[in-house]
C-alpha cells in the first residue's frame, strides 16, 4: 500500500499543536519538583502564539484526507488560528492564579489539558464525517471536565466538574441517539455522501433534532443550559473564561458548518428549530442575568445570551455571510470576555476569593484604571458604539436576514434580538454602577497587578478598540469563508 505522506502537511495546525503539547509535557517533566518555574508560562505562551501565527500561513488551501474523514478549508483554519490566539490569552492571564499555593502543583497539567482540549476542537472543526466529529468532540470535552476540577481543595470545583461530566455524558448520548437515526436513514457517516442521501422524513427530522440538541448542551443554549451557571461559578476563574469563549466558539462554528453544508435538505426544519433556540437563549438568559448577584454566575448567563447572538448568524441564507459574521463575532467576544474575566480574576485574588457583585462597590475610587478597562469590555459586550462589539452584532444581524427578503421570520428574530440588546445593556450597566456610583464602607484597596495580567488587558483592550475599525480583519475572515464555501 502506497501512502502519500505529503498529505499530512494539510494537517499542519494539528501537527503544530501536537508538537506544542509534547514540548509542554517534556518541560513539565523537567520542571517537576522545582520551586522556580518562572520560564514555564512564557514558554507555553510563546508556543501558542507561534502556533496561531503559523496556522494562518498554512491555511490557504482546501484538502481532504483519510477518504474525506478530515477536511481542511481556509475557513476552519482561520477559526483554528482565532481559537489558538484566544487560548494564548487564557494561558497568559493564568500565571498569577497558577503561582498560588493551591494551584502551582497543577500548572503543567493545566497547560496540557488546555492544549489537549484545543486539539480536540481542531479535529471537530475539520471533521468530514460524524465519526471524526464525535472523536474530536469527546477529545475536547473530557479534558475540560478535568480543568473544571483543578481547584481540588474547593468543594464547589468538584461539584462543578461533576455537573459538567454528567451533562456532557447526557448530551453525548442524545447526540449519538440522533446519529443512529441519521445513519439508519442514509447508510453513511461521511458528510459528502450524507447530504446527497438525506431525505426529508420523520426519521431524519428526529435524528437532526436530537443531534442539534446534543450540541445545544455544548453551546449551553436554552433549554440545555442548566449546568452552565453552577459550572462557571465552581470552576477556577481562568477555566471559566476558557469555557465561555473558546469551547463555545468551536461548537458554534462546527454547528454552523454542519447545518449549512450537511443538513441542507432539512433547511426548513432546522431553521425553525434554531429560531426557537435563539429566541429562548437570548431572552431567558438576559432575564436571568438581571437577577444574579454573583459575578461568575452573571457572566454565565451573559455567555448563554451571547451564544444566542452567535447562532443568530446561522439562520441567514448565505453560508459565506453566516460563517464570516460568526467567526468575527467569536473573535470580538474573546477579547471582550477575557478582559472581563482577567479583572474578575485579579479582584478575586486580592479580595479573599470574593466574586460577588458587592465586591465591586466603589471599585473606581481606588482602582480607576481597572474600572475603566472593565467598563470598556462591558460596553463592547453590550454592543455600544464605537467598540468592536457593536460591529460584531451588526454583522450578525445583517447575516441573519441575508437572502431572506421574502421571509418575515428572520426579521422578527432580529427585532427580538435588538430588544434584548437593550436589556443586556441594563444588566451590564449594573456592574458599571457598582464600580462608579455605589458607596461602601470597606472599598477594595489599591493593588498592583502582575505583568501577565497587564499584557492580557492591553491585548484585549486593543482588540476592543481596533477590531471594529480595522476593516482588513473582517475582510480576511470573509475571504477565507468565500474560498471555503
Amino acid at each position: 500500500m502506497n501512502i502519500n505522506y505529503f498529505q499530512f502537511l494539510n494537517m499542519a495546525p494539528e501537527a503544530i499543536l501536537v508538537a506544542v503539547l509534547v514540548i509542554t509535557f517534556i518541560a513539565d517533566f523537567i520542571a517537576h519538583g522545582k520551586e522556580e518555574k518562572e520560564w514555564f508560562n512564557p514558554l507555553v505562551c510563546v508556543m501558542l502564539l507561534a502556533s496561531s501565527v503559523a496556522t494562518l500561513f498554512v491555511g490557504d488551501n482546501t484538502a481532504e484526507l483519510f477518504g474525506g474523514a478530515y477536511v481542511a478549508t481556509p475557513a476552519n483554519t482561520m477559526m483554528k488560528a482565532i481559537l489558538c490566539a484566544g487560548t494564548f490569552i487564557v494561558v497568559l492571564q493564568s500565571k498569577k492564579w497558577l503561582s498560588g499555593e493551591d494551584a502551582k502543583l497543577v500548572e503543567g497539567e493545566f497547560y496540557m489539558l488546555t492544549i489537549s482540549t484545543l486539539l480536540g476542537m481542531y479535529i471537530m472543526m475539520s471533521a468530514g464525517s460524524f465519526l471524526m466529529f464525535f472523536l474530536g468532540l469527546e477529545t475536547a470535552s473530557v479534558p475540560l471536565a478535568c480543568m473544571v476540577a483543578l481547584d481540588k481543595y474547593k468543594k464547589d470545583s468538584a461539584e462543578a466538574a461533576a455537573k459538567f461530566i454528567l451533562t456532557a455524558t447526557f448530551s453525548s448520548g442524545v447526540m449519538l441517539y440522533g446519529l443512529s437515526f441519521l445513519y439508519g436513514a442514509t447508510g453513511t457517516l461521511y458528510f459528502g455522501d450524507f447530504s446527497e442521501a438525506l431525505e426529508v422524513n420523520a426519521m431524519t427530522i428526529c435524528g437532526m433534532v436530537f443531534f442539534v440538541s446534543g450540541l445545544g448542551f455544548k453551546l449551553s443554549l436554552v433549554p440545555f443550559h442548566f449546568w452552565t451557571a453552577d459550572t462557571y461559578q465552581g470552576a477556577p476563574t481562568t477555566v471559566t473564561g476558557y469555557l465561555s469563549v473558546i469551547s463555545k466558539g468551536a461548537a458554534a462554528f462546527t454547528l454552523a458548518v454542519l447545518l449549512h453544508h450537511v443538513f441542507t435538505p432539512l433547511v426548513e426544519q432546522w431553521s425553525i428549530l434554531m429560531d426557537i433556540l435563539i429566541v429562548l437563549s437570548i431572552t431567558v438568559a438576559n432575564l436571568m442575568a438581571i437577577r444574579q448577584s454573583e459575578l461568575k454566575r452573571f457572566m454565565a448567563f451573559s455567555s448563554i445570551s451571547q451564544a444566542g447572538y452567535i447562532m443568530l448568524a446561522v439562520i441567514g441564507a448565505s453560508a459565506e455571510a453566516s460563517l464570516a459574521s460568526l467567526m468575527y463575532y467569536v473573535l470580538v467576544y474573546i477579547v471582550a470576555n477575557m478582559s472581563v474575566f482577567a479583572i474578575i480574576s485579579v479582584v478575586e485574588q486580592n479580595n479573599c476569593g470574593r466574586t460577588d457583585m458587592r465586591a465591586y462597590d466603589g471599585f473606581y475610587g481606588n482602582n480607576p484604571k481597572l474600572a475603566f478597562l472593565m467598563t470598556l469590555a462591558l460596553f463592547s459586550l453590550g454592543g455600544i458604539p464605537p467598540f468592536a462589539g457593536m460591529f460584531s452584532k451588526f454583522f450578525v444581524f445583517m447575516a441573519s436576514v441575508n437572502g431572506q427578503e421574502d421571509n418575515w421570520v428572520p426579521y422578527c428574530i432580529m427585532f427580538i434580538a435588538l430588544i434584548n440588546t437593550v436589556v443586556s445593556l441594563y444588566y451590564y450597566l449594573l456592574i458599571v454602577k457598582a464600580m462608579f456610583i455605589n458607596k461602601t464602607d470597606e472599598p477594595l484597596p489599591t493593588f498592583q497587578i502582575d505583568c501577565n495580567t497587564k499584557l492580557t488587558l492591553a491585548i484585549c483592550t486593543a482588540g476592543i478598540l481596533l477590531f471594529g475599525v480595522v476593516g482588513c480583519i473582517y475582510e480576511a475572515i470573509q475571504a477565507a469563508c468565500v474560498a471555503s464555501c
